[in-house]
C-alpha cells in the first residue's frame, strides 16, 4: 500500500514538474502552435511526404545513383499531387463562388473570393 501511495505521489509530482517547464517555456520563449495546413492538404498528402522524408533519408545515408533517381522520382510525384490537390480546390472555390453568385449570397461571395485570393496570389510569388 505505502509503495502505491509513494508511486502516485511521484507521478503527481512529476506531472506538476512537467506542467510548469511548459508554462515556463511557452510565457518565456513566445512559443506558439504549430501552423494548420492548408484545407486540401489530407492524409494522402501525408503519406507523400513520408515518403519524401523516407527517401531523402535513404539518399543522405547512402548517396549513390539509384537513391538520387529514387528521390528525383519521389519528389516528382509529390509535387504533381500537390499540384492536383491545390487545382481540385481551387476549381471546388470556384464553383462555390459562381453558386454563391447566382443565389446572390454576397457575404460567402466575398469571402470564398478573398480565400481564393490568397491562395492565388501566394502562388505568383
Amino acid at each position: 500500500m505505502e509503495n502505491l501511495s509513494d508511486d502516485e505521489n511521484i507521478n503527481r509530482a512529476w506531472e506538476n514538474i512537467k506542467e510548469n517547464i511548459k508554462t515556463s517555456a511557452k510565457e518565456s520563449l513566445d512559443l506558439h502552435e504549430l501552423k494548420q495546413h492548408q484545407s486540401w492538404f489530407d492524409e494522402e498528402c501525408l503519406c507523400f511526404l513520408d515518403q519524401r522524408k523516407q527517401a531523402i533519408k535513404e539518399w543522405v545515408q547512402d548517396p549513390n545513383k539509384s537513391n538520387v533517381d529514387n528521390l528525383n522520382n519521389v519528389r516528382g510525384e509529390d509535387s504533381r499531387h500537390f499540384r492536383n490537390k491545390q487545382k481540385e480546390y481551387q476549381k471546388a472555390k470556384i464553383q462555390e463562388l459562381e453558386t454563391n453568385s447566382k443565389i446572390k449570397d454576397i457575404r460567402d461571395l466575398y469571402r470564398a473570393s478573398m480565400t481564393l485570393r490568397r491562395v492565388t496570389s501566394l502562388e505568383l510569388i
